[in-house]
């Protein structure tokens, strides 16, 4: 009886902790993710990017078509990988 009093005076206990975590889990931000937007504006992977968007375009304008896109795809993810994999391996050390 004197626990269901204070939960009614003070509110149940885990609904603030619930919206601090999904407060904190909100500004969080994946490094990887920053690191990768990062290694996309760099010019080789411009470039991939480029390609990539000109053969999503191409392919699909055409109704039938056996081409896809997945050289392009490679590279593009490749570049950027390779990018990433420089900038965290020598920052690790």
């Amino acid at each position: 009886m004197v626990f269901e009093e204070k939960m009614i005076m003070n509110g149940e206990p885990d609904d603030e902790e619930e919206e601090e975590e999904e407060e904190e889990e909100e500004d969080m931000v994946d490094p990887l993710e920053t690191m990768r937007q990062k290694c996309e504006e760099a010019e080789h992977c411009v470039h991939t990017r480029e390609r990539l968007e000109q053969c999503e375009t191409r392919v699909g304008s055409r109704s039938l078509t056996a081409e896809d896109c997945t050289e392009e795809l490679f590279d593009f993810l490749h570049a950027r990988d390779h990018c990433v994999s420089h900038k965290l391996f020598h920052s690790v050390k």
